[in-house]
């Protein structure tokens, strides 16, 4: 498939094809690159179903924020423009990740809870925005499902068949992969480029220049997280970890442990919850 024409279908927010348009209008308001708390305030609070879905993901033990959020203004003013963007699409593009592929969301949750646990452990100053990066780190998978269905079935099928990862096969069907997709989607969408650089390079995470550490635990938590056996990121592999990751991260056998102890509760959490 031509790389050019791909990357003009995809980035058309209109091609995720049975996005509602509550959602398509929300995509519009965070892509803005002025867009200000303000303006997305007024917009969740004119949407009580969406205002309900953010509460519900902000005060589940899953995003683990210290104390309730009682309003939508209130989550505007503790958790900040950029997690805030990313946890509504995040919320938004739930349903739309299960019916691109069955377990694809809890793949997605998944990540997001170790990713913030391995922030979280690291001393990152913002773990809620690595709940943002996992959340979203498989954005490009759900719109090469939505666009094209036929082949994206035909890319699960080719892994299955030679015990590799969709990100082995995508380039024999699209001359790119999902990571890339992902990242010129939220680069069209004007998203914060650590997030974009999060996705784009969370299966090489040595190519991250703008947020190596970060990326670095988005790629480890995607590997635990197939290993665990949690959700399904479109195909059955356990990839080996990236050396690069391994060094940056510095974890200990006991940090693993402690992680993989602090999200069994978390993740049996997140299979129950529903928006």
């Amino acid at each position: 498939m031509d790389l050019r024409a791909l990357r003009n279908r995809v980035e058309t927010i209109q091609n995720l094809a049975t996005i509602p348009s509550v959602a398509k209008r929300l995509l519009e308001i965070v892509g803005k690159p002025a867009v200000s708390l303000g303006e997305i305030s007024d917009f969740v609070s004119h949407d009580p179903a969406l205002a309900a879905k953010v509460l519900k993901m902000v005060n589940s033990p899953v995003y683990g924020f210290p104390g309730r959020i009682a309003s939508v203004n209130q989550a505007v003013l503790l958790l900040g423009l950029n997690v805030l963007r990313g946890l509504l699409v995040g919320v938004t593009v739930f349903d739309l990740m299960q019916k691109a592929m069955i377990g694809l969301r809890d793949h997605s949750l998944g990540c997001a809870i170790f990713s913030r646990i391995i922030a979280r452990r690291k001393g990152l100053k913002d773990p809620e925005e690595l709940f943002i990066f996992g959340l979203l780190h498989d954005i490009g998978k759900m719109v090469l499902v939505f666009n094209f269905p036929k082949e994206y079935a035909k890319v699960m099928d080719g892994a299955q068949t030679k015990g590799v990862t969709v990100y082995d096969v995508e380039p024999d069907f699209f001359s790119t992969t999902h990571a890339t997709v992902g990242a010129w989607v939220t680069e069209q969408w004007s998203f914060p480029k650590p997030l974009i650089d999060v996705i784009g390079f969370h299966h090489r995470p040595h190519l991250a220049k703008v947020a190596p550490m970060e990326t670095a635990i988005v790629h480890f938590s995607d590997i635990i997280l197939r290993a665990r056996g949690f959700g399904f990121a479109g195909d059955t592999c356990v990839p080996p970890l990236s050396p690069y990751a391994w060094d940056t991260l510095g974890l200990t056998e006991d940090d693993i442990k402690e992680v993989l102890k602090e999200a069994e509760d978390l993740l049996e959490e997140a299979a129950d919850l529903s928006f």
